[in-house]
């Protein structure tokens, strides 16, 4: 239904045909009562006349007859009064319900309601507008309907207004117009026209609809697919990029073995070590924003990491900035990843403090909070529930909305330097948490990160160092080693000699398969990669853990893909070797697993 039926419905005198019928009536009404008037007057003047005219005496009418002619007349006169009245009565009755309930509409609709004629000067405007836009209806009535339009999009409403006017139909645009405080609201518009008895388009009606909410959710939407694009692209290359980083620090170990210090290529052997640790640390920041990296989830205190850390941000922030912890008291537990909550309060402790070139301070809080569908920190994407909050917040140079919408997206960074792998880290991992975070910020007045992780049940367990068993693998033990990488599978194969076992190699499932069915002898240990083709890790230890159930299995990978961890989080009883691995991990993980097969 168009809009001007609606308020022709609801509004007497906007609808023409209606208000002709009542106007008719009206007339009618009145033009009766008028000639009742005339008859009572003529009857009184002819009764009354000859007895002050003596001439007219012979003229005179019959008395009793003329009394009973105008009392008759009275009476009409008197019902057709009464009936008038009556009509009058049920035309306000209805006048007023329509008024109240127009009234009931315009000042409860959530939408914004106007009436403006063919040049645009505002006739009407519902109460809606100051209650979303700030304007009184003095300030909008000294005004036109164009002139808080942003000038970007003044252009398109124009064309939009002179279209609805040329074909008689409206069609829906978007703009942004001014709030009293100065920002730009996104509406969509929509108009309806209103045409005059002789056809033409006389005003237009115009709904506008706040779409903030609607704009956000298409911002985050699309952001989302963004991030799920790129997640796809560097975990495949952050997992490919594993294998050849194994490959380097792996013969970077074997030629410090055999390079003493003193020699003039060591430092060049040192230096391109160092740059394949630093290689692997960004693979990692790579796989932590796209969701791919395994984590091994314990139960934590958020206070005491963030105690434990004090020291280290400290020391990283620098002396001309302040660090204040205000831990929360008695609050619950998270069950996440150790390592990674580390790194997102390390990334964003640095993301702090490149804020304040100058100085500043930086506040870590920790608090337990409870958001339900009331509460305005309740982000729309999360559940209502109990969540444990880390707050950091600095007093650096803050963000407008703009660079906000871009700050989590990876390589994305406004200080010329740097990955730009920071906070797109930090956001991979609070997602992968189970968790959800959000900013707070405005140009000059500081940032605040919101981190909220699930609050569980559960007491926090003892933190234990790993540290080496002190016991050597049994000799005589035999290792199946699968891996698609033959560089890293050469690689492999030398340091598991080198720890005085028997190797079996193959570079698939398949292979694999057919080797151990073509062995009698007993395999102690399956080491392979996950991510094969044909056949990846999972299916393969499968497929022979009923055929030799004394076999033990240790999984490499770069990432889970789904097929170690379930959703990202490693089983109980899977042991996994993370790439790239050096010779002591490859040693430290093969002893914890193979020390059980000795008995």
């Amino acid at each position: 239904m168009k809009l001007s039926s609606i308020f022709g419905a609801i509004r007497p005198g906007s609808k023409p045909d209606n208000w002709r019928r009542i106007e008719g009536r009206q007339w009618w009404l009145s033009l009766t009562g008028v000639l009742v008037s005339l008859l009572l007057t003529l009857g009184i003047v002819s009764f009354v006349l000859p007895a002050f005219i003596p001439g007219l005496g012979e003229y005179s009418i019959d008395t009793s007859l003329a009394v009973h002619g105008l009392v008759g007349l009275v009476l009409l006169f008197d019902l057709y009064v009464i009936f008038q009245q009556v009509q009058l009565f049920r035309v306000r009755k209805q006048s007023a319900e329509r008024e109240e309930l127009f009234r009931l509409i315009t000042e409860n609709a959530a939408d914004l309601i106007a009436v403006v004629d063919g040049s645009g000067n505002r006739l009407y405007n519902s109460p809606s507008y100051q209650k979303f836009l700030g304007y009184s209806p003095e300030e909008l009535s000294r005004t036109t309907g164009f002139e808080q339009i942003h000038p970007d999009d003044r252009q398109k409403v124009l064309e939009a207004a002179a279209e609805a006017r040329r074909s008689g139909v409206g069609r829906s645009v978007e703009y942004r117009i001014r709030h009293k405080d100065g920002r730009w609201v996104p509406l969509e518009s929509t108009a309806s026209v209103v045409r005059s008895s002789s056809g033409l388009v006389e005003k237009l009606v115009i709904v506008n609809r706040d779409i903030t909410e609607r704009k956000d959710l298409e911002k985050r939407l699309l952001l989302s697919h963004k991030l799920e694009a790129i997640g796809r692209l560097s975990g495949g290359v952050a997992h490919d990029f594993n294998n050849l980083l194994g490959v380097i620090l792996g013969y970077c170990e074997e030629l410090q073995k055999h390079i003493p210090p003193e020699d003039p290529y060591r430092e060049a052997v040192d230096e391109i070590q160092n740059a394949g640790k630093r290689a692997a640390s960004l693979t990692q920041q790579l796989l932590a924003f796209s969701r791919k990296q395994v984590l091994e989830p314990q139960v934590l205190e958020l206070n005491s990491i963030v105690g434990e850390a004090e020291k280290m941000l400290g020391r990283l922030i620098g002396e001309d900035i302040s660090l204040e912890i205000v831990p929360g008291l008695q609050i619950g537990t998270v069950k996440a990843d150790r390592s990674q909550i580390e790194r997102v309060i390390l990334n964003l402790a640095v993301n702090a403090r490149d804020a304040m070139p100058q100085g500043g301070k930086v506040t870590i809080e920790t608090a337990d909070v409870e958001l339900d569908e009331t509460s305005h920190t309740l982000n729309r994407c999360s559940e209502p529930g109990p969540y444990v909050m880390l707050k950091v917040t600095d007093t650096g140079c803050g963000m407008d909305a703009e660079l906000q919408s871009h700050i989590f997206e990876p390589f994305f960074t406004t200080k010329g330097q740097g990955t730009g792998l920071g906070l797109a880290t930090v956001y991979g991992v609070v997602k992968q948490s189970g968790g959800y975070i959000s900013v707070d910020s405005e140009p000059g007045k500081g940032t605040t990160f919101r981190i909220y992780l699930p609050r569980v049940s559960e007491a926090a367990g003892k933190i234990h160092e790993l540290e080496p068993s002190g016991r050597t693998i049994p000799a005589h033990r035999t290792v199946l080693l699968v891996e698609d990488e033959q560089a890293l599978r050469k690689l492999t194969r030398k340091m598991l000699l080198d720890m005085g076992l028997t190797v079996l190699e193959a570079k698939d499932g398949f292979q694999a398969i057919e080797i151990a069915n073509q062995r009698e002898t007993p395999i102690d240990l399956l080491l392979t990669d996950v991510i094969m083709p044909g056949m990846n890790g999972r299916a393969l230890a499968e497929t022979l853990s009923p055929q030799r159930p004394e076999m033990k299995v240790l999984y490499m990978s770069g990432y889970s893909d789904g097929v170690i961890a379930k959703h990202g989080i490693v089983e109980a009883g899977i042991s996994i070797l993370r790439k790239p691995f050096t010779r002591d991990e490859l040693l430290q993980s093969v002893e914890d697993v193979a020390i059980g097969v000795a008995g």
